[in-house]
């Protein structure tokens, strides 16, 4: 472990445990590498869902009902 990297206790369910000990052996990774890939992955989508709400901020606001009756005029439902 290089001194920037924090060291933190995990609690996984027994089968999430498994598994990644089974991924981390077939692909000669750690279980961290594995666990750290993961949580990377999952802030990069919660950046891109901040981006995509931030940029969607201006758009008008429609009435659920309103939408449903759009729906039900033009056929689609």
């Amino acid at each position: 472990m290089n001194n920037t990297q924090k060291r933190s206790t995990v609690y996984f369910d027994p089968v999430i445990h498994r598994a990644l000990r089974l991924k981390a052996a077939e692909t000669d990774r750690s279980l961290s590498e594995i666990v750290n890939e993961a949580v990377r992955l999952s802030l990069a989508e919660d950046a891109e869902d901040l981006a995509a709400f931030k940029e969607r901020a201006r758009e008008p606001n429609l009435a659920f009902e309103d939408v449903l009756k759009d729906l039900k005029r033009s056929g689609t439902i």
